[in-house]
């Protein structure tokens, strides 16, 4: 009897002593993190843009709008909002927001939308346009698709 208590003793201490670590003295795991920040937005209706040279380009583009702008869901909670044309979405501000898309990109060279670096330049300048010319808060532009022709 006594062996066994020798055996038995040690292990309910491990065992407990564990126990005290995981639950009281361990840091406590980090929750996960998002990795976009904000909410997918994506423009209903494509875009076809002329580019330089007589091309041309056909594209979606998704916006990550911030948790902090609320114009989509109170769009949506208004009853008595006019419904938007067809290929237009709840977005208060979207034709100024496919304005400034287009303008940005007409008459661009067709590396600029073919190259990532183009694609993050012409990315920057259209949300540096859409935080100038619109109340939405967009914390990034993202092109869906990308055909140039």
């Amino acid at each position: 009897m006594a062996s066994k208590l020798k055996i038995v003793i040690p292990v309910v201490l491990l065992l407990v002593a564990g126990g005290v670590y995981k639950f009281v003295l361990s840091k406590p795991e980090a929750a996960a993190k998002s990795k976009v920040h904000g909410s997918v937005y994506v423009l209903p209706k494509e875009f076809l843009v002329n580019l330089s040279e007589g091309r041309f380009a056909k594209l979606g583009v998704g916006l990550v709008i911030s948790h902090s702008d609320h114009s989509i869901a109170d769009a949506l909670a208004d009853k008595e909002a006019v419904k938007p044309p067809d290929g237009f979405g709840p977005l208060p501000q979207e034709a100024v927001i496919r304005d400034i898309v287009t303008d940005t990109l007409t008459d661009r060279a067709d590396h600029d939308l073919i190259s990532r670096q183009g694609r993050e330049r012409l990315k920057k300048r259209i949300i540096s346009a859409i935080d100038a010319r619109t109340d939405v808060k967009v914390e990034d532009v993202l092109f869906t698709d990308v055909a140039v022709q």
